[in-house]
């Protein structure tokens, strides 16, 4: 039987309906306009006749960015990053969290390790300590200094501990009987019921190593070995005119700073925009199953 709306109803639905286009509308612009200024003219972005549609359409910008070894370097550190820090990160998070998701019958010292890990998300040493430590340990410099500092993200290890307290103690039990030890359940039993969980913080994983970018100006000592936004943080704001070429210097005449940068930008967002809708049809489930105190 078809339920008859009130008018009120209806307009509440009319109202929620305008409410979220528009803020749909205030997050799309924004990219849509930097895509926009990339596929610009000179003359049209500085005289801001750009909004959300190309004006006398040029892909020039593009041309100068990936002929530019420095970004190219940079955007391959960024994904030698991504490649390396999202597994260090899933691995650490996964062997933390299952011990800390046992009941203490079965891991007597987990009270223990839970404050060790939770005190690191209430206090922290502050910037110096945490630069002193990373220098003698012989990782400045080095792509090492991007991931093992940040391998546990202990946000991520109580979204899984939560997650993992919510899965049938059932399964486990009769995993037990069957002679399965912690290690045969963990990889057979508890992660292939935990894909929803583990694509949302695969997903924060990555987009925490892509998009960080303090790290690499503190720990990365020679310039060529920034991660691309790191990279981008220093080189859109201050470009050096010795680095460009004779066709680069023509180039400019076509382009300009705004379509340069916009340029870099959307690039940089490429790989994300490839990846989320991969992961996004998880990211809800695992989100808020996660985020459930068993």
């Amino acid at each position: 039987m078809r339920i008859k709306r009130s008018r009120s109803y209806n307009v509440f639905l009319t109202i929620n309906y305008i409410f979220l286009f528009l803020i749909a509308a205030s997050c799309i612009f924004p990219i849509l306009h930097v895509l926009a200024l990339s596929m610009s003219s000179s003359v049209a972005a500085s005289s801001g006749r750009v909004l959300v549609f190309p004006v006398e359409f040029n892909l020039s910008s593009y041309g100068f960015v990936m002929r530019n070894n420095s970004f190219v370097r940079a955007f391959a550190i960024s994904v030698a990053r991504v490649m390396i820090g999202v597994p260090v990160n899933m691995l650490m998070t996964i062997l933390v969290a299952y011990p800390l998701s046992r009941s203490k019958s079965q891991f007597r010292a987990k009270g223990l390790f839970t404050w060790f890990f939770l005190i690191t998300i209430l206090y922290s040493g502050g910037m110096i300590p945490w630069y002193m430590v990373i220098k003698e340990t012989k990782l400045l410099n080095s792509i090492w200094a991007l991931i093992i500092p940040g391998a546990v993200p202990v946000f991520n290890v109580i979204l899984l501990i939560n997650y993992l307290r919510g899965l049938p103690g059932e399964l486990e039990e009769a995993a037990y009987i069957d002679g399965a030890g912690h290690w045969r359940i963990l990889w057979s039993v508890c992660l292939p019921l935990s894909i929803p969980i583990l694509a949302t913080i695969t997903l924060f994983a990555l987009l925490s190593h892509w998009n960080s970018w303090f790290d690499g100006l503190i720990l990365m000592n020679d310039p060529s070995k920034y991660p691309l936004q790191s990279y981008m943080q220093t080189i859109i704001i201050n470009r050096d005119p010795n680095t460009l070429t004779e066709r680069d210097l023509d180039l400019i005449k076509i382009i300009n700073e705004r379509t340069i940068k916009s340029a870099q930008l959307v690039i940089a967002m490429v790989p994300i925009i490839c990846v989320y809708p991969f992961l996004q049809r998880y990211f809800t489930t695992g989100l808020v199953l996660g985020g459930i105190k068993g």
